[in-house]
């Protein structure tokens, strides 16, 4: 993912990070093994580095022409959106998201579990699936329509599987994760982040930040400590998220970093909305081309640059 950056001047967010960490993490961009980037920590400081060097090159190109309305980010990609919106320090969210794995990984390897997406599930769907494990598997994703996560224990996630297929799933699939992330399963995790987040620095973010946990657009720096904590044993209500960026104005999304899940997820649920992706220098050219149709198209024809920017959110892959 990191390869096409490598010679970009915001290849310098990698340097920073591994002056936070004290440790090297720039291979984890360029030639990890697969058995490498199945860990999750490892894996997730590959999405979070990645995405922040794309911000760090596309934002200067974003704020020339568009207006953010609000930041958004998927799961761990909420750690990247605080750093995008300033809310975070680079080096600070970077500690955090560390641990925050670290952390994780610990709950998973105490209580062991799995996920699993229902393809074409609605959300009832999903619930009267987990029903059938009480206490053992839970809705973790609400993404899109058609596409909801449920996680839990393995035996948990296998009678929820059993049971959606009889009541109709179309397709259950196992997702290649190395725990029942977003669930009770996570409580240790979220106590232990509770500590690392009361040493985290927070500042009021420049554009709001829409929570996972709720979908509210919040602006201010100190309930991002109990947010955060709480966001690793609770569903992402992404769905809900999404529909929010519009109702705050957004006319567009812009996904940073690698991958199109964003825009999969947002056409399923706004199909109105078009969604930019940002993952290579070669999508910077075509950022500031983007501008002028979607500026032309609020503008009545008389927009003209700055004068009338388009409303965007900016999110972020998971």
């Amino acid at each position: 993912m990191g390869l096409p950056w490598l010679d970009h001047p915001a290849w310098s967010v990698v340097e920073r990070a591994e002056a936070a960490l004290g440790e090297p993490l720039a291979s984890l961009l360029i030639d990890a093994p697969a058995t490498t980037l199945a860990r999750t920590r490892d894996a997730q400081l590959a999405v979070l580095l990645t995405s922040l060097v794309v911000w760090e090159a596309a934002a200067p190109v974003i704020h020339e022409h568009h207006y953010v309305v609000a930041f958004a980010g998927h799961s761990l990609g909420q750690v990247t959106a605080l750093i995008a919106s300033g809310a975070l320090p680079l080096e600070g969210g970077v500690r955090l998201a560390a641990r925050r794995a670290d952390l994780t990984q610990a709950a998973a390897d105490a209580r062991p579990g799995r996920m699993a997406a229902l393809l074409g599930a609605s959300l009832d769907q999903a619930e009267e699936a987990c029903a059938a494990a009480p206490h053992a598997c839970w809705l973790a994703n609400d993404n899109a329509p058609g596409q909801v996560v449920i996680a839990g224990s393995p035996e948990g996630v296998d009678a929820a599987v059993a049971r959606a297929k009889e009541i109709g799933v179309r397709r259950a699939k196992i997702l290649g994760v190395g725990g029942a992330f977003h669930t009770p399963l996570m409580d240790s995790a979220r106590a232990g982040l509770v500590a690392a987040l009361a040493e985290t620095p927070f500042d009021a973010p420049r554009s709001p930040v829409v929570s996972n946990h709720d979908a509210e657009a919040y602006s201010d720096a100190d309930g991002w400590r109990e947010r955060l904590a709480d966001h690793v044993a609770v569903p992402v209500r992404w769905r809900r998220s999404m529909e929010r960026l519009e109702g705050l104005g957004a006319e567009a999304f812009f996904e940073i970093g690698n991958g199109s899940m964003i825009a999969g997820v947002a056409k399923r649920t706004l199909p109105g909305l078009p969604v930019h992706g940002i993952a290579s220098p070669a999508d910077l050219e075509a950022l500031a081309a983007a501008a002028a149709p979607i500026v032309a198209d609020i503008g009545g024809g008389q927009a003209k640059g700055r004068e009338a920017p388009a409303h965007i959110a900016v999110v972020d892959s998971p």
